[in-house]
């Protein structure tokens, strides 16, 4: 849902609201709630998230997170699951994982919900990867489908259930297949 402001506001003074539920992002200066997610979103959200972690996080190449704000280049977005190499995970001065996420993910990926526009969430990923973003994930639960972007090369379609998809360089000891992803829905 794009909600428009009496005026325009600012990525400052959009930060400054009051968090919604679902999460709110500010895109080209429009604000649009996600839709809240339903069975098949969250059972991929989830899984996938542990699964990156289970591969990335224990030898400190990379952690995937959940719903994570990620402001950078004037806009402030909301991934399904974010995922940071090592090195670009912010930190407080505990060295404790900041707050605070003021980059775009190395990897974002995105779950498409039936209400949600294919073409805005395709936007943001081509967005995010004029911005550091490595790659960009668009799952299609309802088609079984998965779209790989990547920066100035053509956007790669998976549809076949043996078909392994790509991955970003940091992460190539994460193998998954079509048929892992959507067979998460069956368990």
């Amino acid at each position: 849902m794009v909600q428009t402001p009496s005026k325009s506001l600012t990525l400052a003074e959009f930060l400054q609201l009051p968090e919604t539920k679902p999460a709110s992002e500010y895109i080209e200066g429009d604000i649009i709630q996600k839709p809240m997610p339903k069975g098949k979103h969250s059972s991929i959200q989830t899984e996938l998230a542990a699964t990156v972690n289970a591969t990335l996080r224990g030898p400190k190449i990379a952690r995937a997170f959940s719903e994570l704000r990620c402001s950078f280049a004037g806009q402030s977005i909301v991934p399904d699951v974010s995922v940071f190499v090592w090195e670009r995970i912010p930190r407080d001065e505990n060295g404790e994982i900041a707050n605070i996420f003021p980059s775009a993910p190395d990897w974002l990926i995105e779950i498409l919900s039936p209400e949600q526009s294919q073409t805005k969430v395709t936007k943001k990923n081509l967005q995010s990867l004029k911005n550091e973003t490595q790659m960009g994930w668009l799952i299609d639960p309802q088609e079984k489908t998965i779209f790989v972007y990547q920066p100035q090369q053509q956007t790669e379609v998976f549809d076949e259930p043996d078909q392994e998809i790509l991955v970003p360089a940091f992460a190539s000891e994460l193998r998954l297949t079509v048929a892992e992803i959507f067979g998460w829905l069956l368990e």
